[in-house]
């Protein structure tokens, strides 16, 4: 028999169980929806297998729950707390892949990290960019940049 897994994976298990019984699904027919066997689901629900963050979205897609409560109660995000939180986004995002979402997050975490290492670079000031765009107002493909803008007096008698 499998080793027990932590607390937090058997309370996970129970969760999902009763999300399944509030669901009215059998074990058998969440498994078939969630794309996942009936036995590693039995597993997961027992705390015996800790399931990966796209196989959580699996089972959360298949009792109609948001993913990222199943990542909270599996330890993988944090309770919210009010404030903006991109990874909590990022993660709930339905038109994202998993693996989109997991790239997505590491260079997220990575400039993070970088900007820790390098105190008194994230004034916008400091780095050149200036504040509307910092803030995404003006930036992005197909944004109007100020060179864009003024007009060449050869674009406009050639007609173009």
């Amino acid at each position: 028999m499998p080793k027990q897994l932590p607390d937090h994976w058997r309370d996970l298990g129970a969760f999902i169980r009763e999300q399944r019984s509030s669901a009215r699904l059998s074990l058998r027919r969440l498994s078939e929806l969630a794309g996942i066997s009936n036995p590693y689901l039995s597993q997961i629900e027992r705390g015996l297998r800790r399931p990966s963050a796209e196989i959580l979205q699996q089972i959360a897609k298949a009792l109609r729950i948001s993913a990222e409560t199943l990542y909270v109660q599996a330890g993988i995000l944090e309770p919210a707390t009010g404030e903006t939180d991109l990874t909590r986004d990022i993660l709930s995002d339905p038109h994202l892949h998993e693996e989109q979402k997991q790239a997505l997050i590491r260079i997220y975490l990575s400039f993070c990290h970088e900007n820790e290492v390098q105190p008194g670079h994230d004034d916008a000031s400091e780095s050149g960019v200036a504040p509307s765009s910092a803030h995404g107002a003006t930036s992005g493909p197909g944004a109007p940049r100020a060179d864009d803008m003024v007009e060449d007096p050869a674009e406009t008698s050639a007609g173009v």
